[in-house]
């Protein structure tokens, strides 16, 4: 049985197909994407998603002990493993970083100092749903880059999978007072992921609302080889997206929702591996605007995708990467009969 696609906007438009609403919401940001890596290399998508090795980073010391806000508020007990439910935006300039996502998202920020260090939390309304951890410029040549976070619910048993499947331990596990514990790993391809085992269980798997990760894809030389390392990892169960045209085309799901997608990198050498977290937005034409104004830059302008909707990449003014959806007219999933 294929997975329902949930929390997502993933899935490629077919006719005459009734989706459960969750499910319509995982529909069109494979086909974008996909369209769009075979865009002329002016658009210089795959320099947008190029990773860098991330040798030398971790978290802030002043993170390693300061109290954060949990995941959760009231705290439940149900987790999700698989489930992207945070992400973490690592930049050599915060104070830069922290005007930009609050004017483009409307994210109110909250920042943790100790010892003269400092840790910021977004929020989207009164729900956390991103932080910013600080990081000397002498340790990369990319002054700002998104880490998501997949849920887990052993951390110590899934950190020692992680190298007997060809990736690597990038910041080994640390306890978080009321976030739960995390760490950060390069998978098989040198792509880059947090894992969180959460204090105050999983986000529900509800509508994503303007604000909110919608989606995160994986863009990889071998989606094969890559699949098998978050199954084998995360315990995703892998199906290939039969509503596509490509073959290696992939759905990572848990819990008989579609969590993330897997993708091909073009034939390029200059094309590496990494993730693409998506984010929700009412207007991508205002946002793109403000993305702008703001100091950032248009990498993939607004185009069409599946369901009327509409999906763009930007980079922040820190060189942080980010992708853009907007459902327009009864696009939205929730909105359908």
């Amino acid at each position: 049985m294929r997975p329902e696609s949930g929390n997502t906007p993933y899935t490629r438009f077919v006719p005459r197909v009734t989706f459960r609403p969750a499910e319509k919401r995982a529909t069109f940001l494979h086909l974008s994407l996909h369209n769009t890596m075979h865009l002329p290399s002016t658009c210089r998508l795959p320099a947008v998603l190029a990773v860098t090795t991330i040798l030398g980073l971790g978290y802030p010391a002043a993170a390693r002990a300061a109290t954060f806000q949990p995941l959760n508020t009231p705290a439940t007990t149900e987790h999700r493993p698989g489930k992207f439910v945070w992400a973490d935006l690592f930049t050599t300039d915060p104070v830069a970083a922290t005007k930009f996502y609050s004017g483009l998202f409307g994210w109110t920020a909250n920042t943790i100092t100790q010892n003269g260090k400092a840790y910021t939390v977004f929020s989207n309304g009164s729900r956390p749903v991103a932080g910013l951890a600080p990081r000397p410029a002498a340790q990369t040549k990319r002054p700002s880059r998104w880490i998501g976070y997949i849920a887990v619910t052993d951390l110590p048993s899934t950190l020692k999978l992680v190298p007997a499947t060809g990736g690597k331990v990038r910041a080994e596990a640390r306890e978080f007072p009321q976030r739960g514990a995390q760490a950060i790993i390069a998978d098989n391809e040198g792509s880059t992921v947090g894992l969180l085992q959460s204090t105050s269980g999983d986000s529900a798997d509800d509508e994503p609302v303007p604000g909110d990760w919608n989606w995160f894809e994986l863009y990889v030389k071998q989606p094969e080889l890559a699949t098998a390392f978050y199954r084998q990892v995360i315990n995703y169960e892998v199906a290939p997206d039969l509503r596509t045209e490509r073959k290696n085309d992939f759905l990572l799901s848990s819990g008989g929702l579609a969590r993330a997608g897997v993708a091909p990198l073009p034939a390029r050498e200059d094309a590496k591996a990494g993730w693409l977290g998506v984010v929700r937005v009412a207007s991508i034409d205002e946002a793109v605007a403000r993305a702008v104004k703001l100091g950032g830059e248009v990498l993939v302008a607004p185009r069409a995708a599946a369901f009327e909707s509409r999906f763009a990449i930007i980079a922040d003014s820190t060189g942080g990467t980010v992708g853009l959806v907007e459902y327009v007219d009864n696009a939205n999933p929730a909105n359908r009969p």
